[in-house]
């Protein structure tokens, strides 16, 4: 759990938190990050909150998801496998 700050909506702060994980390596490219329950569970936030967030990363070229699998992070330009 993080102290939330009041003026700021939730979602945005579990988001900068998920993003600064990537960043910093706690997640590295394609791995798994957590799910919506997961995050629910992790900050105590509502499962729409978590959709907000796994969204915003996605429009952010941060994860992708694979149906049925998760979400994961996406390979950085410098991490990409070499085309064929």
């Amino acid at each position: 759990m993080i102290d939330f700050a009041p003026d700021v909506p939730r979602w945005r702060q579990v988001y900068a938190v998920i993003r600064q994980r990537i960043a910093d390596g706690t997640y590295p490219p394609r791995t798994r990050i957590p799910s919506v329950v997961g995050l629910q569970h992790e900050f105590g936030i509502a499962g729409v909150t978590g959709q907000k967030v796994h969204r915003q990363l996605r429009e952010d070229g941060l994860i992708y998801t694979e149906p049925g699998l998760g979400s994961f992070v996406a390979p950085r330009p410098d991490t990409a496998a070499p085309d064929d």
